[in-house]
């Protein structure tokens, strides 16, 4: 098997899609069948004829249906993103190839679910027939082609205990530890005795091709942006990776220093589907320069600081570079800062929280910070409102120019009173 995330994705559909199918059998819905020669009859002796099963024709009547399974979604989203799917189509006879992955997918799919149950009047799960449908799926995915693989420990986040795998897209997932059994145990242990969760990349590529050890860095780090943004927590990649091709021995490779995780994240099964979305529309609308890039940046050095009163140096840039392009001395970050993110009765409250922040900074440079643990509810705070303002302007909710929506808002408040 070249691809454990996908053969689990696969079972996981097809084994619900057998109950579904079962019942709708079980529930009167009749399979039709056609009349075909099963031997060809000799000269002078009459043909013998047999009953076939219809299983395809049933099954693309209840796609519907199919479709509004829980693993239909990410059965056919790994399907459209393989590269080889139009192969595969090929192989099981279409003669036209879909442009669209969507497209492709959901007919490879079709295609794969009428594999494993062909000609058979019952839709029982059996797996010798889902290997041999999947052995040859893969083969007609990866011709010519092998799997590289990079791993790291994504440290500070769980995923439910329900969950071994949870696809992100494109190849990237979060793998619970236990499941890969054969990583490193330096990967799967390197915060203590319970398993970690590994971010994992699977990419299909030339045999002679390095593993891609520089695109997993790039992916794993905007993976660690993303779950900063989508909640907090203590995040962080280990400073260690380990690649390999294929079934090959694992090579370990350097990643990054990306911080100490303070706090475990569970990831419940209910929030996947959210978490995932969130994750690729973060990747896409990622900035590469201007205002928002640079603030995104001070707040991840914020969140990668040791102690959590050194970061507040880190949040305070980035909300000035956000909300105060006059500099400090104009004093109009706390207003502007209070009108974006508290309602009317609380803005004052918050006004005077930043302020004191910037009060807090100079004791800091200084030296003079007397109790240090005091100041970490409001370093913490001031990060909150950072991260709630970076993911609403990444999301579209909020305009990239906060200081122009801010002064339009304290306007408008003036106004009114």
């Amino acid at each position: 098997m070249r691809n454990a995330t996908l053969h689990g994705i696969l079972e996981s559909f097809v084994g619900d899609a057998a109950l579904q199918l079962s019942a709708a059998t079980a529930g009167g819905e009749e399979l039709p069948f056609e009349l075909v020669e099963s031997q060809p009859g000799r000269r002078g002796r009459a043909p013998l004829y047999c009953y076939r099963p219809l299983t395809g024709a049933f099954i693309a009547e209840r796609l519907g249906r199919l479709a509004a399974l829980p693993s239909y979604a990410p059965a056919l989203r790994a399907l459209a993103e393989a590269e080889g799917t139009g192969s595969y189509l090929r192989l099981r006879g279409e003669q036209r190839i879909p442009a669209l992955a969507r497209e492709r997918g959901e007919r490879a799919l079709r295609l794969f679910l009428t594999r494993v149950f062909e000609e058979r009047s019952q839709f029982a799960l059996e797996p010798g027939r889902f290997e041999a449908a999947y052995a040859e799926l893969e083969h007609a995915l990866y011709a010519g082609r092998g799997v590289a693989t990079v791993i790291a420990p994504l440290l500070g986040i769980a995923l439910d205990p329900r969950t071994s795998e949870l696809p992100i897209g494109e190849g990237l997932s979060l793998v619970a530890g236990r499941a890969l059994p054969d990583a490193p145990p330096e990967a799967i242990h390197a915060a203590g005795e319970e398993p970690n969760v590994l971010a994992v990349l699977r990419v299909v590529q030339e045999p002679a091709s390095p593993a891609p050890v520089a695109q997993a860095r790039l992916r794993f780090r905007r993976l660690l942006s993303a779950l900063r943004l989508y909640e907090r927590g203590g995040y962080a990649l280990g400073p260690l990776a380990w690649a390999r091709l294929e079934e090959g021995p694992w090579r370990m490779v350097p990643l990054c220093s990306s911080g100490r995780p303070r706090l475990l994240t569970l990831i419940r099964a209910a929030q996947e589907d959210e978490l995932r979305g969130f994750c690729n529309l973060v990747a896409r609308r990622l900035p590469g320069s201007g205002e928002v890039a640079w603030a995104l940046a001070r707040f991840e050095m914020g969140c990668e600081r040791l102690a959590p009163f050194e970061a507040l140096s880190d949040y305070l840039l980035a909300l000035r570079a956000l909300l105060e392009p006059e500099g400090p001395a104009s004093g109009l970050l706390a207003q502007r800062l209070a009108v974006l993110c508290a309602e009317p009765p609380r803005r004052a409250a918050l006004a005077a929280r930043a302020a004191e922040a910037v009060s807090l900074e100079r004791a800091v440079i200084a030296g003079s910070l007397a109790a240090p643990e005091a100041a970490e509810s409001l370093v913490e705070e001031l990060g909150e409102h950072l991260r709630a303002l970076l993911r609403d302007v990444l999301c579209g909710h909020l305009p990239p120019d906060l200081r122009l929506l801010a002064d339009e808002l304290l306007e408008d408040a003036l106004t009114a009173a």
